[in-house]
């Protein structure tokens, strides 16, 4: 083993020039979760769907992506991560020209579901390409870094990319975008990546395990999804709850025994990277939920143009890129990783706390701090989670533990969005049925205004505490040390036995 080791540890002279490909395919990716967003009022408009359709267009994608994550990462780890990549980006790209040239409802929202399917493909090689072509510590902190930002970054320039798009041009360009995105992207996996040949993973796929997991994950999504149209109380809710409960404990029951599992419990029994997974997929909620509502207020309540409401989230996305840049690649290598994930839960959950102190008069400047402590403390979150998730893991694992990230951030996202829309819908009936007096004596107008921001604030509370949680959760459970004493061995083939701790 003494030679192969070094030579594997060889880090990949065109290593950097890969990263610039590898985070644009995972901006394209993330940006295609809230691109749309904007747009979708004109798309309904013009392909005539229904209120209910509107939400599916969204959760078409994340229930794709998010279900499907963990098979891409086997199938990157079986069949080569930069081939993966190349196929995910080839299916990624005719998806989105098939959702531009989309002439009914049901031909939108197939797209959408492609989308997710060749972006769960995707996401995983790219993320593992990186945990495999940046051995040295202190290089893949500055990696995991530049990748933190874009991926944190990403759907707030899907915002303002989906208002400018809709503005100017139309719906329809908010998924012709796409097609540039991957050609570069593309030309770039043929010119410049190459994979090292250490850690392919040989073993079959464990098909039972892909199932399971697929299915349990559609129901728990769908269940919330259903929570927010029929209310918790509802029997195809809790038979859906049921359901997934059911599907992924038989799941984790096959995954223990086959041969070959699609998820080596390995990779997530290890405490820190578990943390990582639960911690990250709480944030999320979080933050896909002040996405969502503060997106709703600033075009409905304060009555910004779509672009203008992409460019009022810039200032969150310079705090993501401050904090992980600056922040937390700079202390990563020098203080523990739950002493930077915590603390920036903590500062983001204050930028919530501020918001949700939002009225009908709120002016920008009163939402501009709580905007830029979420971006900083997400961003220096971000960042050690980031490389945390692939820490420690055998290669031939590297695929699926970086799916793993992705999936706690998508099923976050997806949950989120229909928890939190549940407890504002709940929140604005309550404020109606309370303040009918009142009603009486208001312009109806400002009243139906007062109603709607009470519901976001009441959302925005919930996001703060889950938000809190995470630190937590984080704290807690997260007891690595410095990255830099195991980074040296961290990627070569079985260098660091998983359960080591």
């Amino acid at each position: 083993m003494g030679t192969s080791m070094s030579d594997t540890l060889q880090p990949d002279p065109r290593r950097w020039k890969a990263l610039v490909f590898i985070a644009l395919a995972q901006l394209m990716v993330v940006l295609d979760a809230t691109v749309v967003n904007i747009a979708l009022p004109h798309a309904k408009q013009d392909l005539g769907f229904a209120d209910s359709t509107t939400q599916w267009v969204i959760t078409a994608y994340a229930l794709a992506f998010g279900s499907l994550l963990l098979f891409g990462g086997r199938v990157a780890d079986l069949w080569g991560r930069r081939r993966t990549f190349i196929v995910g980006l080839v299916g990624f790209a005719a998806a989105s020209a098939l959702g531009g040239a989309a002439v009914n409802t049901s031909m939108l929202l197939g797209a959408r579901a492609l989308q997710g399917v060749f972006g769960a493909l995707l996401a995983p090689a790219a993320l593992s390409l990186l945990a495999v072509m940046f051995t040295d510590g202190k290089e893949r902190a500055k990696a995991f870094g530049i990748y933190g930002a874009v991926a944190g970054g990403g759907g707030a320039i899907g915002l303002i990319l989906g208002g400018a798009l809709t503005e100017y041009l139309n719906w329809r360009w908010t998924f012709y975008v796409n097609i540039p995105f991957a050609a570069v992207a593309i030309a770039g996996a043929v010119l410049v990546i190459s994979e090292p040949a250490v850690g392919r993973n040989r073993n079959r796929l464990d098909i039972p395990g892909v199932l399971l997991v697929t299915t349990g994950l559609v129901s728990l999504v769908y269940g919330f999804t259903r929570a927010e149209q029929e209310g918790w109380g509802d029997s195809s809710t809790i038979g859906l709850f049921i359901a997934a409960a059911v599907l992924l404990v038989a799941f984790a029951v096959v995954e223990s025994k086959v041969k070959a599992p699609l998820l080596p419990l390995r990779v997530v029994a290890d405490r820190n990277r578990g943390g990582v997974y639960l911690s990250l997929g709480m944030a999320v909620i979080g933050m896909f939920g002040l996405f969502l509502f503060l997106t709703l207020y600033m075009q409905g309540v304060l009555e910004y143009k779509p672009l203008v409401n992409g460019f009022a989230f810039l200032p969150m996305v310079a705090g993501m890129i401050i904090g992980s840049t600056q922040i937390g690649a700079r202390l990563m290598t020098r203080v523990p990783a739950r002493y930077l994930m915590a603390p920036g839960f903590v500062v983001a959950s204050l930028g919530l706390l501020i918001l949700t102190q939002i009225d009908v008069g709120t002016s920008y400047w009163q939402i501009l701090p709580g905007l830029v402590l979420m971006g900083l403390g997400m961003g220096t979150a971000f960042m050690p989670a980031m490389s945390l998730a692939t820490y420690g893991v055998q290669p031939r694992d590297a695929g699926v533990a970086s799916a793993m990230v992705n999936t706690s951030q998508q099923v976050g996202g997806a949950i989120g969005t229909a928890l939190l829309s549940t407890v504002a819908h709940s929140a604005g009936t309550k404020y109606l049925e309370s303040h009918q007096a009142a009603a009486a004596t208001t312009d109806p107008k400002l009243f139906a205004l007062q109603a709607q921001v009470n519901s976001y604030s009441h959302a925005i509370w919930w996001a703060f505490g889950i938000l809190i949680l995470a630190g937590v959760t984080a704290f807690v459970l997260i007891n690595a040390g410095k990255p830099e004493h195991h980074a040296e061995g961290a990627d070569a083939e079985d260098a660091v036995p998983v359960m080591a701790h």
